[in-house]
């Protein structure tokens, strides 16, 4: 029996992995659950898996999530040491789905007590890419990729010699807006923006989508997972998102994976990793599908695009100050401060500031930096956008 714990499971990679341990409940024994302000889905989800704990962000729900949970025996915590105490609990597999920075504590976390980390926190890696990987390999622990994309890439390359790769394309969807004339998208509202053509997921990754700043994310983090120079790595427009990412060899062949635009494809090939089990997705009807289209990532509409080179070409801490730069700009483009467009101005002019900042994106990669780099670029955002009003 597999013991597994779900770190983010309120939301839709949570959701998902629920789905796929319920169908088979006698295979896992579920340790821990933490979500956020939803307490009764969090609630019913571990007195439907027997979690041993239920661990809510929100310190202000803890009398309500105990409340939900009374007479079960299964254990309430609430706050952000209580996030890192539940990823510390021995486990096997720890699906690591808590949206933006509030994940990397709880991941290294879980990665120290030597777990498999289903990693769909990709600001882990852009974040701290350095401490991540080297807190897996020092601890004997595994980091499993979740984002489709990377997942893509993962399955593509098993049994290659990554000497062989010439090149990593992932596609994009291009979101909401990938039609829109460039003059509307100053007027974009939030509500346009959350509507994603392909896939179901939550309001603010769904945003990034429409802004590219997810794909962005995805460029940095696929140069910290699988170690290639950022001149290898493409981003491009796929509609359809049926083709996952693709990888160039040095023969000239591209190795394709090719699904249905569903979550529970990679979540699955984590969780069972490494054999391959049935999953309940779509199987694909190519000759209904007829064709898979493709156009360029074009770096004028998406200026994220060309921010994510940035960040890979500077290094050091550029990373966290691009992911808490591109959070606070999300905040303020959903509180109606900044229009859409603005998001990556932001972003852009938060970038040169700190990159000025003597000692700053150099200094060492440590949990400590990095939070200092994540708390300067929230703050710097903040004054950039009351600057601009």
């Amino acid at each position: 029996m597999k013991r597994v714990t779900i770190l983010g499971a309120t939301g839709s990679i949570g959701q998902n992995t629920i789905d796929l341990i319920a169908r088979a409940p006698d295979d896992y024994d579920v340790v821990a659950l933490t979500g956020g302000q939803n307490i009764t889905q969090l609630a019913r989800d571990a007195i439907r898996l027997g979690a041993d704990v239920a661990v809510t962000a929100d310190e202000g729900k803890l009398e309500a999530l105990r409340a939900a949970l009374a007479g079960t025996g299964i254990e309430a915590a609430a706050g952000e040491t209580a996030l890192v105490d539940a990823a510390s609990r021995p486990a096997d597999w720890v699906m690591s789905a808590i949206v933006g920075f509030a994940g990397l504590a709880p991941g290294l976390a879980a990665l120290r007590q030597g777990a498999t980390l289903a990693l769909a926190n990709k600001e882990s890696l852009v974040c701290a890419g350095p401490l991540v990987m080297a807190t897996a390999r020092d601890c004997g622990a595994r980091v499993l990729p979740v984002d489709s994309e990377h997942s893509a890439v993962f399955q593509a390359l098993v049994g290659e010699d990554m000497a062989a790769v010439e090149r990593i394309v992932i596609t994009a969807s291009g979101g909401a807006f990938r039609d829109w004339p460039l003059e509307a998208l100053e007027h974009a509202t939030p509500e346009e923006a959350a509507t994603h053509p392909n896939w179901d997921m939550g309001q603010r990754i769904t945003i990034d989508s429409a802004s590219m700043f997810n794909k962005a994310l995805e460029l940095i983090e696929t140069k910290e997972y699988f170690g290639v120079e950022p001149s290898r790595i493409e981003a491009v427009v796929h509609p359809e998102s049926l083709i996952h990412a693709l990888v160039g060899f040095r023969d000239g062949a591209l190795m394709a994976h090719v699904g249905p635009p569903d979550m529970r494809h990679a979540i699955g090939f984590a969780l069972h990793y490494p054999e391959r089990r049935d999953l309940p997705v779509a199987r694909l009807d190519l000759a209904a599908l007829g064709q898979l289209n493709f156009r360029p990532a074009d770096e004028v509409r998406w200026p994220a695009l060309r921010l994510a080179r940035a960040v890979m070409e500077t290094g050091g801490l550029s990373g966290a100050v691009f992911n808490a730069a591109k959070e606070r700009a999300l905040d303020h483009f959903l509180a109606r401060r900044i229009s859409f467009p603005q998001m990556s101005a932001v972003v852009e002019a938060v970038l040169e500031r700190l990159w000025a900042r003597t000692g700053l994106i150099d200094a060492p990669f440590d949990l400590d930096n990095v939070r200092e780099a994540d708390h300067l670029a929230r703050v710097t955002a903040d004054e950039t956008v009351a600057e601009r009003r």
